[in-house]
């Protein structure tokens, strides 16, 4: 007994160390630093909290995240200056989490962190110095110390003070502040601020004082008026008190001058703006014997609470919404919480809209469309656990859920669940070691399910669940493939097949809906020289420039660059130009020429640059205030308009031959996908579908919905090219400002690859491709180059790309190259 008590005393005294996330770190030397914790944040310490800490030789100060503590001796450490937070910001799950992601995407740990919470949860640290009076240690401090002391001591302004110091940090470091500080002749204080506060009212209610003795206080009639108010209601906003007792609010301030009521601050949420449907319950939902087969199936697994994931492929129209809708409300009616992702900002409202009908305000929404300050309102939600369904994008996979009982990933194929900026995280991915760690199950689902998911199904790594019926036994669309090469020889120039504009006539006439694809916003896509055959491009980019008409600008769609319009070529000088290309700014100008009565919605990244303008355009669409809706691939998913029977794809031919190996698994899926849209009411659907290749397979097997013929072929092809998922490939991007210095680099880098091959030797076969440039060689001013590596994602493998990032950091030719690795990212851009 007595040892463990002599034990515990010792544990009590050993001084704390940090392991510390630092900001601002190259990935070529992040690791965790370590630091003294000071007794005085000793108890408040602890992981997952935002500390200040001094980094480097000139002990800048940075923001940092403890991800460990141990004890020790930390004799030779730096101290943490001191806590941004005074309770963690981040779960211990999450800190796995955040583990887990540098090991798997090669960012920072601090970068890991940081893409877990809210951008409104960044701080900046302002520190400011004050001389302390009567400072008699002078004699203790080094000439240098001194010198500044004395400097310092003749300024009067505080402000001015501090100015002084921060320039001196600047150019000098740290040392003799810091110097300064230690020996007492300075103190110092770090504010933080962060990026958007809390949102809050100003409150009024009466004070104790009043509420002891009233009849001390000599009030006049109107504040009386407000003292009876508060008196019954408690408190209220300062506002709502004086409009609801019809005085101005002078008189409630007076009335808390004279010490009878007292202001405060009360914390308001911003909340997510959207309208439910009328409130419908989760026990009216019926569903098909299909359905039914794949609820139970996925309900089993939840009563189990093992970890699984199933696949659910289901036909469009087949009603896979219903089914997310009961199991959610399984799940909660379990007490545990639920997470529903979609790929597009735009599919939010329509799916929100929807489960507030069913569940109310227990849902929160988490998507980059919001302000910075509802998504940090909706963060606090959802940690307090005044929300228990989250439904979002692809960040929402990181929401602050704490007893998760099923995630969904709908439309899972989609390629907006990869981040392609750091950390480079696919959400499956999270969202299976989220649902590791609750011991939950993750429901893919799709139409048009990624060849990769489908292929884990089919080896029985995933639970294939299959839905080949449309709900209410609605039949599929009919397609139509029209040959526009046929369309030319007829004489026929426009961009409307005789059969679309012929259907399209016959809907406005029927008053019932029509829905054009066209992925390619713009007017003209391409301005290109008649004598030097080149297109007009970005400087910045290896891109052509796209011309709008709506603002009489050529637009680059990569970097953002504008220009007027061009009328010499700036290759050759030639005043010879031609507009080629048709954009979605031309369909509409088109449409209403052959349609003059037609009410047209165009939908595309030029006219939805307000976080409500989705929601508000697809409504009034819905509501048929408009009879055609053009847009790109964002009308291409998800969307249930009952009121739509035809469907028109206008061009599709260029996704084929994008440079990239999932072109075809795109370019599938978008077909399918847009052509499920028509036929989801009670009238079937027609689809038609323009092509210059009619014979191509993809076409013909998007037309009739056969998925599996299409995974047939293009598992084979795969197979053939050991693509993924027959493999896993790592792509190393290269890019700077100049060309050869990035190709040099590039090649420098393979050649250490090269020689770290032969050394490791790895017991899968590894095969390098490149350097090769990139698709897009120049994008904003940046020329890129890359090389693909076809390997097995494993440790040995992982670690082998660690060292090579870690040390092409010290190679002379990638001096002003940058350098980061995506594993199963895109290779077509």
């Amino acid at each position: 007994m007595q040892d463990s008590e002599h034990s515990s005393d010792y544990q009590r005294i050993m001084p704390l160390t940090a392991e510390v996330a630092v900001s601002g770190t190259a990935y070529s030397f992040d690791m965790l630093f370590s630091y003294a914790v000071p007794e005085r944040l000793a108890a408040k310490t602890a992981c997952g909290c935002r500390v200040l800490v001094p980094f480097g030789k000139g002990n800048k100060r940075r923001i940092g995240v403890v991800m460990k503590l141990t004890e020790g001796d930390t004799a030779r450490l730096k101290p943490l200056v001191s806590l941004v937070d005074e309770e963690p910001v981040v779960s211990e799950e999450l800190l796995r989490l955040a583990f887990y992601l540098r090991e798997q995407t090669f960012c920072t740990y601090y970068d890991a962190v940081k893409t877990m919470l809210p951008p409104a949860m960044s701080v900046s640290t302002k520190e400011t110095f004050r001389l302390v009076k009567n400072f008699t240690g002078a004699g203790s401090l080094s000439p240098a110390a001194a010198e500044l002391l004395d400097r310092l001591a003749c300024i009067t302004d505080n402000k001015e003070l501090n100015a002084v110091i921060e320039e001196h940090i600047i150019e000098n470091g740290r040392r003799l502040p810091d110097e300064l500080c230690d020996a007492g002749a300075m103190d110092s204080d770090n504010v933080f601020r962060q990026a958007v506060g809390d949102a809050a009212v100003r409150m009024v209610r009466l004070s104790d004082k009043y509420m002891s003795a009233p009849e001390s206080f000599d009030l006049t009639p109107k504040q009386k008026q407000v003292a009876e108010f508060l008196s019954e209601y408690g408190s209220a906003a300062v506002r709502e008190a004086a409009y609801m007792c019809g005085v101005t609010e002078s008189v409630v301030k007076r009335l808390c001058a004279g010490g009878a009521a007292e202001e405060y601050e009360a914390e308001v949420l911003r909340r997510v703006e959207g309208d439910a449907e009328e409130k419908r319950r989760p026990e009216d939902i019926v569903l098909s014997p299909e359905q039914q087969r794949a609820h139970d199936a996925v309900l089993a697994q939840l009563h189990e609470r093992k970890p699984a994931v199933f696949l659910l492929h289901g036909v469009t129209g087949s009603g896979k919404t219903s089914v997310f809708e009961k199991l959610i409300d399984d799940t909660v009616k379990m007490g545990r919480q639920a997470m529903l992702l979609i790929p597009e900002i735009g599919l939010t409202p329509q799916i929100l809209k929807r489960f507030r009908s069913l569940f109310g305000e227990r849902v929160a929404v988490i998507h980059s469309g919001l302000s910075l300050g509802q998504r940090l309102d909706e963060y606090k939600r959802i940690k307090r656990g005044d929300a228990d369904i989250v439904i979002g994008t692809r960040s929402a996979v990181f929401a602050p859920l704490s007893n998760i009982g099923i995630i969904i990933i709908d439309e899972e194929g989609e390629r907006s669940y990869k981040s392609d900026s750091s950390p480079r995280y696919t959400t499956h991915d999270i969202a299976k070691q989220r649902c590791a760690y609750h011991n939950c199950a993750l429901l893919l689902a799709s139409a048009t399910p990624s060849i990769e998911s489908y292929y884990l199904a089919e080896r029985g790594a995933y639970r294939l669940l299959e839905m080949k019926e449309r709900y209410g036994n609605a039949p599929l669309p009919e397609v139509s493939i029209i040959d526009m090469n046929l369309e030319r020889e007829a004489g026929n120039r426009t961009e409307f097949s005789r059969k679309l504009a012929e259907e399209i006539s016959a809907n406005l006439k029927n008053g019932e809906q029509s829905i054009l694809l066209l992925n390619r916003r713009g007017y003209h896509t391409i301005i290109s020289c008649c004598d030097c055959y080149q297109p007009v491009y970005c400087p910045n980019c290896s891109v052509p420039l796209t011309y709008h008409k709506k603002n009489d600008k050529l637009m680059c769609h990569y970097c953002g660059y504008v220009s007027p319009p061009v009328d010499t070529c700036p290759s050759c000088g030639s005043k010879h130009l031609k507009n080629m290309g048709f954009g979605t700014q031309k369909l509409e100008e088109e449409l209403s020429t052959f349609f003059p009565s037609a009410r047209i919605l165009r939908m595309d990244a030029d006219t939805t640059f307000s976080r409500y303008s989705y929601e508000k355009s697809f409504t009034d669409f819905r509501d048929g205030r408009y009879d055609i809706m053009i847009g790109t691939q964002m009308i291409g998913k998800g969307l249930d308009f009952p009121n739509v029977t035809l469907v028109g794809v206008l061009s599709v031919d260029k996704a084929l031959y994008a440079g990239d190996f999932r072109s075809y698994e795109r370019t599938f899926s978008l077909i399918t996908q847009v052509v499920g849209r028509g036929g989801r009411g009670e009238r079937r659907g027609r689809a038609i579908l323009q092509t210059f290749i009619p014979e191509h397979y993809i076409m013909n097997l998007a037309a009739a919905q056969d998925y599996k013929g299409f995974y047939k072929e293009e598992i084979a092809i795969r197979r053939a090219m050991i693509f993924p998922p027959l493999c896993d490939m790592c792509i190393f991007c290269f890019s700077g400002n100049e060309d050869i210095s990035v190709r040099l680099g590039a090649e420098a880098v393979l050649r250490l690859m090269n020689g770290k091959l032969r050394e490791l030797q790895p017991k899968t076969p590894v095969r390098v491709l490149g350097p090769v440039r990139c698709s897009y060689g120049r994008i904003n001013g940046k020329y890129r180059y890359r090389i693909i590596m076809k390997c097995k994602n494993s440790a040995e493998m992982r670690g082998f790309i660690r060292e090579v990032l870690t040390e092409s950091a010290k190679l002379k030719e990638m001096k002003g190259v940058a350098l980061y690795a995506d594993i199963n990212g895109d290779v077509g851009v």
